[in-house]
């Protein structure tokens, strides 16, 4: 029996109801992403995913249905994206509807390249209920990379950020990556695909044990974590003590001309308050665009922030850059105690309509970010180097969620700093979502994540993803920490994302290759 003839039935009637179910099992996965962390729905989100892909009569019936999972999955999930365009909703609101639906329509695309390879597996090339979890897998697997890179790339909740709330299941990351961590996720829970349709008894027991192996899967990798976590020290830099400062300046205000002098002083002000436990900072670190000045070759900006220094340490700080020829950079500066520019960092991965308009000749729009020019982008990562700072990756907003992609391979640094500005998305889901991202990339790259945040989360999170300090949304105040160690290179720095594809490609190797064997015993 096939798995298109022991499907349900309400699944072989294609129409408006095999429609909204799989609109509604994306809805329903949306609810396993951060913060939220119901992960159980995914064994009837994914599963149904797996199971709908299958069951559809052709490819362009599984591509719609596929992309109606993605619109919901990324709707729910990308809401957040709205409130950006309440900034200034005078000029902006009218288009916050289009751009939720537009990002959660062209990011459904990838999930309808899943449900179409999939469909094909099964329907020509003989892939059958065994075989399905790991070709789902292998498809979802590679279909997330790809979300990385398309048109600049968008990878914000890969599916192994469902478990941003495990401390232990985590851990994988070090060697799997997200991408790898993912691939397990989706595996195990499309398993169960494999029993519909199965006899009771001895004839459905190879099914159920292979079901039952697959789930195993997930209490090893927390027993992993747990033993990795157990031998793990909480060692520190000595004689670094680094000062967050998070001003909660809502984004409606921060670049008014009656403000902006009044924003930096109040951080000023806040740099200087009383040492807290952790002793007397010796450095400072300022969100991104904290300095709400364009900051050109001659400016006295970074002069008149020498106060804010502590005695024989720097200022880190964001704030826009225009180089000698005229190029504008979003940029972070590290200042010395003279207020000399002791290095600068240029981001490098833009956001599209953020911080540059694609096809500006063609589209009608103005950038949200203030200017209205687009920023030129940075050469990329690489390893900052300050006298009596450790050496530090420099990461601006959303980069860090580019897994593999924000450390210079060649210049090792002892930690990196992300300097971000989540108050374009208020109280909502993605300031949350983007914390995730960090303690990913902590784990990964076994480097700890130091996070300052305009409106919050600012945060200390060691190479173990542990978030030591930190402050939450909407409070202002100071982060005072030590900086905590770095490990030894870990696997996935060393191999990136390509453990994750190894896994995808070789199930899908495998998948294939039980299908034509079992094709052949059966005399096809």
């Amino acid at each position: 029996m096939t798995i298109q003839d022991a499907a349900p039935k309400v699944l072989m009637r294609p129409g408006w109801r095999r429609w909204l179910i799989a609109f509604l099992l994306g809805v329903v996965s949306a609810a396993a992403l951060p913060p939220v962390y119901l992960i159980p729905v995914l064994w009837v989100g994914l599963g149904g995913l797996a199971l709908i892909s299958a069951t559809a009569g052709t490819w362009r019936q599984a591509a719609f249905e596929g992309w109606l999972f993605g619109v919901g999955w990324f709707g729910f999930g990308l809401y957040w994206i709205g409130y950006a365009f309440l900034v200034d909703a005078a000029h902006y609101a009218w288009m916050m509807p289009f751009a939720v639906l537009g990002v959660a329509v062209g990011m459904a695309l990838f999930i309808a390249l899943v449900t179409v390879a999939l469909n094909v597996l099964v329907r020509r090339c003989g892939v059958g209920s065994l075989g399905l979890a790991p070709a789902f897998a292998g498809c979802w697997t590679i279909a997330e990379w790809l979300r990385g890179w398309v048109l600049t790339g968008f990878p914000w909740n890969p599916l192994g950020s469902v478990w941003g709330d495990s401390a232990h299941v985590v851990q994988t990351v070090a060697w799997l990556g997200t991408l790898g961590l993912g691939f397990l996720t989706a595996l195990v829970f499309a398993a169960p695909v494999a029993l519909v349709g199965r006899p009771h008894g001895a004839a459905g027991r190879p099914a159920l044990y292979w079901v039952l192996g697959l789930s195993l899967i997930l209490p090893m990798l927390w027993t992993f974590g747990a033993v990795r976590l157990d031998a793990a020290g909480t060692m520190t830099r000595d004689g670094v003590v680094l000062r967050l400062v998070q001003p909660a300046i809502a984004q409606a205000d921060k670049w008014q001309p009656a403000l902006r002098q009044g924003h930096v002083i109040r951080q000023m002000a806040m740099s200087h308050r009383t040492s807290g436990p952790a002793g007397t900072p010796t450095d400072v670190i300022w969100a991104e665009t904290n300095v709400p000045y364009l900051i050109g070759p001659d400016s006295e900006v970074p002069a008149s922030l020498a106060a804010a220094v502590p005695p024989g340490g720097h200022l880190i700080f964001g704030a826009p850059r225009r180089d000698g020829a005229g190029a504008v950079y979003n940029s972070l500066f590290v200042i010395d105690d003279d207020g000399k520019i002791a290095a600068t960092f240029d981001k490098f991965h833009l956001v599209p309509f953020g911080e540059y308009i694609p096809l500006r000749g063609i589209l009608p729009f103005d950038k949200l970010t203030e200017g209205r020019g687009d920023f030129a982008a940075g050469p990329g990562p690489r390893t900052l180097h300050v006298d009596g700072l450790p050496p530090f990756a420099a990461i601006i907003c959303y980069e860090v969620i580019f897994s593999g992609r924000i450390v210079d391979p060649t210049d090792r640094p002892a930690w990196i700093l992300n300097i971000t500005n989540d108050a374009w998305f208020g109280p909502s889901t993605g300031p949350r979502q983007h914390l995730v991202q960090a303690r990913l990339r902590a784990i990964e790259e076994g480097l700890p994540v130091v996070r300052a945040a305009n409106t919050g989360i600012s945060a200390v999170i060691d190479a173990y993803g542990r978030t030591r300090n930190s402050l939450d949304l909407d409070v202002q105040g100071v982060v005072d920490a030590p900086l905590p160690e770095a490990l030894s290179p870990t696997i996935f720095s060393y191999l990136g994302q390509w453990v994750g594809l190894a896994l995808a490609v070789a199930a899908l190797l495998a998948s294939g290759h039980r299908a034509i064997a079992a094709r052949r015993l059966l005399g096809d």
